[in-house]
């Protein structure tokens, strides 16, 4: 499907069950999909900043954006259709997996940053929801 093409438009309320089943750390509200991440201090916003940054404009489908020192929210709405479409959740999907990568998980080569010395900290990782 071409950019000019029209795109579905999702109601909040299943935008709202999408991300439920799909991605649950986002949220509706105010008619955009919306994601706040944790961060433990102003490298570690700045750094999430710079990734979303990289992905949405890889992707040509740019969030709007608000952070202070210690959180970045991260907001999406397809505004040439003026709604939730099909773009805001791939590209949710791919912020959910760069950001909340945590190579010392999964028992690779990559150790990770350390948990255990707040210097090096810059995410605070959601636990899953049950």
């Amino acid at each position: 499907m071409s950019a000019r093409e029209k795109q579905k438009t999702f109601s909040e309320e299943e935008a709202a069950a999408r991300l439920a089943a799909e991605l649950p750390h986002w949220f509706v509200e105010g008619g955009w999909i919306r994601r706040r991440y944790r961060t433990s201090s102003w490298k570690g916003t700045l750094m999430v900043i710079n990734a979303v940054g990289h992905l949405a404009e890889a992707a040509w489908h740019h969030p709007d954006i608000t952070a202070s020192y210690a959180w970045v929210e991260v907001r999406l709405m397809s505004h040439d259709a003026k709604g939730i479409t099909e773009r805001d959740f791939a590209l949710a999907r791919k912020i959910e997996e760069v950001i909340g990568w945590q190579p010392g998980l999964e028992g690779g080569a990559l150790e990770g940053t350390p948990t255990d010395d707040l210097r090096f900290a810059y995410i605070k990782h959601d636990k899953p929801k049950a």
